[in-house]
């Protein structure tokens, strides 16, 4: 079976672009979106982030940190982070303004906010189509180091639910066998379109 993916992180782009590249590179129907305000990536200090807006190109992004502070961008793995980004899609979305992508089978959480943010989110939607939806939170540390183990995870998972016919039997089975053979807890839930 072969479903259609969307990857969503809060603002700064990590793990759901890690994810989105691997998932892309599995050739997977992957999209990958934010559900903060803004796009915020580290500054210099925890009090100075650089922000931009939903839609900035990510190569924008990477020539105006290059300009600002090559070394620390570098050394914080911004900078590789943003080039990774660039092969991947030319600008980070925001969930809240994707009905224009259509609908997604499967919706990959990174910690358990957003997974309450799009279960919010897909309530409120008109449900027209009442096609199911299944939100899955993983929980990554956003770190580059747990965004890398988080997208094999989320491909390892993603594989699972493609191998089998009928995945709104057989989630249950999927998850807990998931848990236990990876100890990571999963929180699910199935919305509509």
């Amino acid at each position: 079976m072969k479903f259609r993916y969307a990857m969503v992180c809060s603002s700064n782009q990590n793990r759901s672009m890690e994810a989105h590249c691997l998932l892309k590179r599995q050739g997977f129907d992957v999209a990958s979106y934010g559900t903060g305000a803004h796009v915020k990536l580290p500054g210099p200090s925890l009090r100075e982030p650089n922000v931009y807006e939903f839609g900035t190109p990510y190569k924008q992004m990477f020539d105006d940190l290059r300009r600002k502070d090559p070394e620390l961008y570098k050394r914080n793995g911004i900078l590789p982070m943003l080039k990774r980004n660039i092969g991947v899609k030319l600008a980070p979305q925001r969930w809240q303004e994707n009905s224009a992508d259509g609908t997604f089978d499967v919706v990959f959480t990174f910690e358990e906010k957003v997974f309450d943010m799009v279960i919010e989110d897909l309530h409120t939607r008109d449900h027209v189509l009442m096609k199911s939806v299944l939100v899955i939170n993983l929980e990554v540390k956003d770190n580059h180091e747990e965004a890398a183990v988080g997208a094999r995870l989320t491909l390892d998972l993603c594989q699972e639910l493609e191998a089998t016919n009928s995945w709104e039997e057989k989630v249950d089975d999927i998850i807990s066998t998931f848990e236990r053979q990876n100890r990571r807890k999963i929180v699910y839930s199935i919305s509509f379109y």
